[in-house]
């Protein structure tokens, strides 16, 4: 199953985040241990970075976290021109959010796992919460 793990949830375990720490990485565990594919937008790296560097205020401490944390975890989904285009065309009123479920559309993610389900329009990839997806692949991981 294809995942897309929106900003807020890399965030959420990269900077430890209360209360939302526990449910987001035990999504991020999710894709390490292969229950799920999971993805990160190349978009969304870039805040990733951005967000986590403002915290830690240390380059070479951020870049090691996104190593470590995050990069040995999930695929990078890569962001193209039609894809944009396709989000631009959309006139959502949040573009990120917008791009982020094309590029959803683009790896075949059955799920965007979000903190933020109501961003989304309601389009073919199902939005959750990082609680609802583990709840959805609660049986796959039973007896592992």
């Amino acid at each position: 199953m294809n995942v897309l793990i929106d900003t807020n949830i890399a965030l959420d375990v990269l900077l430890k985040r209360e209360p939302y720490f526990s449910n987001s990485q035990l999504v991020l565990l999710s894709a390490e241990r292969k229950y799920i594919k999971g993805f990160v937008s190349a978009s969304a790296i870039t805040d990733i970075f951005y967000i986590t560097n403002k915290i830690v205020k240390n380059n070479t401490t951020t870049r090691n976290i996104l190593k470590k944390h995050l990069l040995g975890t999930v695929y990078i989904a890569t962001v193209d021109e039609e894809t944009v285009l396709k989000a631009l065309d959309a006139e959502w009123e949040d573009f990120e959010d917008c791009l982020q479920y094309f590029i959803g559309d683009s790896i075949n993610a059955d799920y965007i796992v979000t903190r933020n389900p109501k961003d989304f329009v309601n389009e073919d990839i199902v939005v959750v919460t990082p609680e609802e997806l583990l709840d959805i692949i609660a049986p796959e991981q039973e007896g592992v």
